[in-house]
């Protein structure tokens, strides 16, 4: 399934023109998503490739996220993947509540392309049982400049939230085969 991402109208930012997501599910329980940007590619700031491990504060420049939530459930589960290879998983308990390292999530495997007017990251990752899921995506997109837009399949209203349940419109319940 494609998705596609809108700039919250607070943050457009000028670099970027499109943000399209391809969601599949390869098997039961995972998840492959290749978030797609056009625009102006050498504009944006891209962490340089880095050793694969967990980090915290991969918002703070430009990253790529995924939302995801049992249907009916407050719960959620929030990944980060960084272009650099690094990559984040937590559990909430609630909105922006009982926040925990989601320690059995395992390492996704991140692998980017680049040109001058595209560039890709592609996150393939095991949850084990978190699906059937209701699905937010999102990305912040840090400018070479420094200005942030953040872009997400539906925003709430107010200042950028990606965590708000605003954001939870695409339903996983079948696997897709890719």
């Amino acid at each position: 399934m494609l998705a596609t991402l809108i700039a919250h109208p607070l943050t457009p930012g000028a670099a970027l023109a499109r943000i399209e997501v391809n969601v599949a599910r390869p098997s039961e329980h995972e998840l492959a998503l290749t978030y797609s940007v056009t625009g102006r590619i050498a504009d944006l700031r891209l962490p340089p490739p880095t050793a694969p491990t967990r980090a915290d504060d991969l918002w703070r420049t430009t990253c790529f996220e995924a939302f995801l939530r049992a249907p009916e459930s407050d719960a959620y589960l929030e990944l980060n993947f960084a272009p650099s290879g690094q990559w984040a998983a937590y559990r909430f308990s609630g909105y922006r509540a009982g926040m925990s390292q989601a320690l059995d999530v395992v390492r996704p495997v991140i692998e980017t392309r680049t040109n001058k007017d595209r560039f890709e990251l592609s996150a393939r990752v095991d949850l084990g049982g978190v699906m059937p899921a209701d699905l937010a995506l999102s990305a912040v997109i840090e400018e070479i400049s420094g200005v942030k837009s953040y872009w997400a399949l539906a925003h709430s209203e107010g200042k950028p939230d990606f965590h708000h349940s605003a954001g939870f419109v695409l339903n996983l319940a079948h696997p897709e085969r890719s």
